[in-house]
This record gives structure tokens, sequence and C-alpha cells, in this order.
């Protein structure tokens, strides 16, 4: 069996627009636990060749197998997309005629 032996706490965010969401808290003990159960092949997702990523991926299955787990602390967050009326040059030109 893979072991794999990480060094750091997992926070998720789930954004989903106009809809529930949520911050999750994920211990190592429950990435090493998933980890171990799914195995690499079914925890990792690997960069398909010749792209350029930012690394490896968790898979969907390995995911919701950690949000799933007694220990992983979630908040739930219903997610409003506002529309702000915001020029952001007008905004610097307005600042910088000031002086």
């Amino acid at each position: 069996m893979d072991t794999w032996h990480p060094t750091y706490d997992l926070i998720f965010v789930h954004i989903n627009w106009f809809a529930k969401g949520g911050l999750y808290y994920i211990p190592y003990e429950v990435q090493n636990a998933v980890f171990s159960e799914m195995g690499r092949e079914n925890y990792i997702k690997l960069p398909k060749q010749g792209t350029n990523p930012r690394g490896v991926e968790i898979s969907n299955d390995a995911l919701r197998a950690l949000i799933g787990k007694d220990a992983t602390k979630s908040i739930d967050v219903n997610w409003i997309k506002e529309s702000i009326d915001y020029d952001p040059f007008e905004r610097w030109v307005d600042l910088w005629s000031e002086d």
C-alpha cells in the first residue's frame, strides 16, 4: 500500500455562485487515511502530458471522501455575487488629480 505523510492541514473552498458551497478544514490525519484507503491511483489525478500544470489535483472521489469524514470541519456558505459598478481606471485618475 502506498504511504503518504502530508505535513499540512488542508483548507478547501467550494464556491458555487448563487447556491450553497462552503469552507472545509481537512486535517492531515484525514488526508492520510483517505489516501491509504483509495491508493495513489485513485487519490491523485495526474496532469495530461503536454500541458503546463501547476501541480497534481485531488480526484473528485477523493475530495468527496475527504469532506465526508467526521473529523473534517465545514461551514456552509451561500455565495451571492453582487454587481459592483466600479471603474478602477477612473478611480485612479480621480485619486491622482487630488494631489
